[in-house]
């Protein structure tokens, strides 16, 4: 029996799909390559369990990225709950350098599974636009960016983040990167 989307998953099968998903992030990020049957096997399920959660690699690389874009998107309104609007957006801007460095492994394996058949460009859009959109709207309210910016805008703006070398001293220089773009937003800002 196939999961369906909005069918609650049994409890144990919840932990299995977890499990596999858990060990999927590590071993696609370390290596894109990782045969999914060795995923199934320090997962702790039976490959049978393994292909009803994710019938082919595509389907699990996509559901592993779908779920950390979703974690990095969530982050800006519980962050956005305990700092000032412009505080939050910049240290959203520091999470989503983290997210992209940490998981250069994965983008290995994202383009592997979906060369043949599209790109990942909407999986991500619309939660990484709803967390833009939350955080420039609470700033534009406050005074503390220019009025006008939109999650477009935003995401033209630090395109550079992607050509940083990961596997380098990434984080000062992603930093600067970062400094210099909320620099941008807050000049022309109301409150300021």
């Amino acid at each position: 029996m196939r999961h369906h989307k909005g069918a609650p998953l049994r409890s144990d099968a919840q932990r299995n799909r977890e499990r596999i998903l858990e060990v999927a992030l590590a071993e696609l990020t370390a290596a894109g390559d990782t045969p999914l049957s060795a995923i199934a096997k320090k997962a702790g399920v039976g490959q049978g369990t393994f292909y009803r959660n994710f019938p082919h690699r595509e389907a699990l690389v996509l559901e592993v990225y779908r779920y950390e874009v979703q974690q990095v998107a969530d982050c800006a309104a519980q962050l956005l709950c305990t700092r000032p609007p412009d505080q939050a957006l910049r240290e959203w801007m520091d999470r989503l350098a983290q997210y992209a460095m940490a998981k250069a492994g994965l983008a290995d394996a994202m383009r592997r599974a979906t060369s043949a058949r599209g790109s990942l460009a909407g999986v991500g859009h619309g939660p990484v636009t709803e967390a833009l959109t939350l955080l420039l709207r609470a700033n534009e309210e406050a005074g503390t960016i220019r009025p006008g910016m939109t999650p477009d805008d935003f995401l033209l703006a630090i395109a550079g983040l992607w050509q940083i070398d990961p596997h380098g001293d990434w984080q000062p220089r992603a930093r600067r990167l970062l400094d210099l773009v909320m620099d941008g937003l807050r000049a022309g800002a109301p409150g300021r």
